[in-house]
């Protein structure tokens, strides 16, 4: 049978998806550029367009359904000579082809590795994309980089596991249904004899966990009632995934300075005060004056305004920073690109923009993926001084306290000053602490007179 309507890939790491809605029912006639549906990943809700010219046959995954995973099938688009065809707007990768029943029955689990009879089926093994048998799968597994440390870590046999990724490859979904559903006593032998004290093995939730939701044993302290179980969104699943693997793999080291922003202040103050009343008005932000000296001083620093990779460190033409917004709950990063040519007011412009269509979940993936440099603000919630974690392809990330007068002393006497707190998180491959230290000296400068950045 020819693909059903697949799940798009809308960014390079999406692995799954919510289907927020429906703009078809089954039997509407679509054309190219109709909207079938809106997906929404863990950052943006984008609509599908078809491709294909056809009939709505079938509506295979409801509106509101959350995980649905890439290359899943969604819907069934019939032609005009009555037969299925595939409507891949996003043109993922090809599903990989059902295995011949004698494969099949070779890759069904023995009766030691069955899941119980409320867990859902096993998936029938796959060819891999280069034909390989069953038998080849098995010497070789096909699996992600995740699915492999999860399953190391669990002690679970990779090769035992059928994949529901592209071309049979075994993902984190997978591995994480293995070991709900109960994996082999011999393993989980090994897994408790590998697993670090601080993990804990998976239960059966208790009566104040929503339905089908498996909480660790350390739920066992409390009794039903004094907890209450949100399950993990796209979203929180995506932050947990991509900074516990930064702050694992990426060696972050910390520089602070102190910035007498009393210059700054008033600039912005004079700058406020001759805002039009009308069209054009603008309200300008400690934030934006940090993003406009940022920016500066990344051109003046190269070697700072770089990202690594294993055969080279790329460093960057333009200043494309992010800017961490809250969603509330939520975090996300969009980019304000070539920063360096843009003025105070279309800093402060583009950003307020980027932000709204942030929590409306309107923005697009190239709006929010690569940049080259991060900037997160808690200043205004009256955090004096934190530190930041780097979200790669970033090599540091800049975090901001509060700005507020404190005592100094200024030849020898004691004054007040409105002071700022600023650390930068470092990634040591590519930024040394030299390097990163010249950097917040053209950065402060720059901040404590910023006429300085027109010179």
């Amino acid at each position: 049978m020819p693909p059903d309507i697949l799940m798009p890939a809308l960014s390079p790491t999406m692995e799954e998806g919510k289907l927020a809605k429906w703009h078809v029912k089954e039997g509407d006639t679509v054309k190219p550029g109709d909207i079938l549906a809106e997906i929404e990943t863990d950052k943006a809700t984008m609509e599908y367009e078809a491709v294909d010219e056809g009939k709505i046959g079938k509506l295979l995954v409801p509106e509101g359904t959350e995980g649905v995973k890439v290359n899943s099938p969604i819907a069934r688009l019939i032609t005009e000579n009555g037969n299925d065809t595939g409507a891949q707007a996003a043109k993922p990768g090809p599903r990989p082809a059902p295995p011949p029943p004698d494969q099949t029955a070779k890759s069904a689990p023995a009766p030691s590795q069955a899941k119980p009879a409320s867990a859902p089926p096993s998936k029938p093994a796959v060819k891999s994309g280069n034909g390989a048998s069953a038998q080849d799968a098995e010497a070789r597994v096909f699996a992600s980089p995740l699915a492999k440390r999860i399953a190391e870590g669990k002690g679970i046999d990779l090769s035992r596991i059928s994949g529901s990724g592209p071309r049979g490859r075994i993902i984190k979904a997978d591995v994480e249904a293995a070991i709900a559903a109960g994996a082999p006593e011999k393993q989980a032998a090994e897994a408790r004899s590998t697993r670090p004290a601080a993990a804990l093995p998976v239960s059966e939730a208790p009566s104040a966990a929503p339905a089908g939701l498996a909480l660790p044993d350390a739920t066992r302290f409390y009794q039903d009632g004094e907890f209450e179980a949100v399950p993990n969104d796209s979203m929180r699943k995506s932050i947990a995934r991509r900074l516990t693997s930064a702050k694992a793999l990426v060696p972050h080291y910390y520089l602070t300075i102190e910035c007498d922003i009393g210059a700054l202040l008033q600039a912005r103050a004079r700058l406020n005060e001759r805002s039009p009343k009308a069209d054009g008005a603008y309200k300008l932000s400690v934030n934006d004056f940090v993003v406009k000296a940022a920016a500066q001083a990344l051109i003046k620093h190269p070697e700072v305004n770089a990202s690594w990779t294993d055969a080279a460190i790329l460093r960057h033409k333009h200043a494309d920073i992010g800017i961490a917004v809250d969603l509330n709950p939520g975090l996300i990063t969009p980019i304000l690109f070539h920063a360096e040519t843009k003025g105070l007011i279309e800093l402060s412009g583009e950003m307020k923009n980027l932000a709204e269509r942030a929590r409306a979940k309107k923005l697009k993936p190239q709006e929010y993926e690569g940049g080259s440099f991060a900037i997160s603000n808690l200043g205004m919630f009256g955090i004096r001084e934190f530190t930041a974690i780097i979200n790669p392809p970033h090599s540091a990330i800049l975090a901001i306290g509060s700005a507020e007068e404190r005592a100094v002393v200024r030849d020898g006497k004691i004054t007040a000053a409105s002071m700022m707190s600023v650390t930068m998180s470092c990634d040591h491959r590519v930024i040394d602490g030299a390097v990163g230290a010249r950097f917040l000296q053209t950065l402060r400068a720059y901040l404590e007179e910023p006429a300085a950045m027109l010179l």
